[in-house]
Formats: structure tokens, C-alpha cells, sequence
């Protein structure tokens, strides 16, 4: 595996695992793209004999491979780094505006997650909840919610000084 790095990253600190959400959280620009085409497929649906109606049927296309882009961008370069001090949150807002969280892995109480239901179960997603005095990260509709969690709860105990704990225990 290739060493990870990213912009801002601390002295000393190693890069444990990348993820992101599941590839359902773009179904709103395939909505988008459905919507778009058929709408402007319509007159032409309609009005038949009329083939200059088929370049709105394209533009309708057209724009909704846009919308479709546009979300599909928001997904992929939206993503989730865990390292051994921290979870750094990277979000695309637009094509030019993003934003960053970091949440320190030692501050985190308590980790949970949720399948929701049938669609979840099948599709392998669910939402992860970081829980914190400061207020909780909400990471909705994660990709191999199940393993990403079991990840997360060892970054978060060795973080935490669960090998500091073992060490009191042993004493």
C-alpha cells in the first residue's frame, strides 16, 4: 500500500484509512438526469412529426448529465481521512467552495452505527455517529458502514490511550 499524505498533515502522524460515502448518496443527480431527459423528451413524444423537438430532447439530456456530473463530483472528492491522531472530514460544497472538519479521535465517547433497514442491508451502507462534549458527527449513508465502524473503534481506543490502559490494569 502506498504511503498517504495530505495537506496539513502533523509531524509523526500516519495516515490509517481513506473513506468515503456510499455511491447511493448521488441518486439525487441520477434523479436529476431522469428528470431532465424525460421532460424534454416529452414534446417530442408528443408532437412526433416535429424533429427539430429533438434537439430539446438533447438539451434536456444535456443538462441533466450536468446535474448528474455536478453531484457525482460532490461525491468523489468528498472524503474521510483517518489518521492515528484525528478523523479529517473533506467536503466539496460546489464546484469551487469545500469545507474541513477535524475531530480528534481522543475526544470522541462513544461510537455507534445504524443500518437503515432493508435498502441498507442490500446496498452495504449505513451512518456512523461520533460522539463528542462539543456535539456529534454525523456520517450518513457510509460504504461498508460495518467495517468502517470496527476501524474507527480501534483508531479511536489506541487514540485514547487504550494501550496507556492496559498498561494501568497490568500495574
Amino acid at each position: 500500500m502506498a504511503k498517504l499524505e495530505f495537506s496539513g498533515q502533523h509531524a509523526g502522524e500516519k495516515v490509517l484509512f481513506v473513506f468515503r460515502r456510499h455511491i447511493v448518496a448521488v441518486r439525487k443527480g441520477f434523479y436529476g438526469l431522469l428528470i431532465t431527459f424525460v421532460l424534454g423528451s416529452l414534446p417530442f413524444l408528443i408532437w412526433s412529426s416535429n424533429s427539430n423537438l429533438l434537439w430539446v430532447s438533447l438539451g434536456g439530456l444535456i443538462l441533466g448529465l450536468l446535474i448528474f456530473l455536478y453531484h457525482l463530483m460532490g461525491w468523489y472528492f468528498s472524503v474521510y481521512i483517518v489518521t492515528n491522531e484525528r478523523i479529517r472530514q473533506l467536503t466539496q460544497k460546489s464546484i469551487f467552495g469545500h469545507s474541513v472538519i477535524d475531530l480528534s479521535l481522543s475526544k470522541v465517547q462513544n461510537i455507534s452505527y445504524n443500518i437503515p433497514g432493508m435498502a441498507g442491508d442490500i446496498l452495504n451502507f449505513g451512518t456512523i455517529v461520533l460522539q463528542t462534549i462539543a456535539g456529534d458527527m454525523i456520517i450518513n449513508k457510509v460504504a461498508h458502514c460495518e467495517r468502517v465502524y470496527n476501524e474507527l473503534s480501534s483508531a479511536i481506543y489506541e487514540a485514547g490511550g487504550g494501550e496507556a490502559k492496559k498498561e494501568e490494569d497490568h500495574e
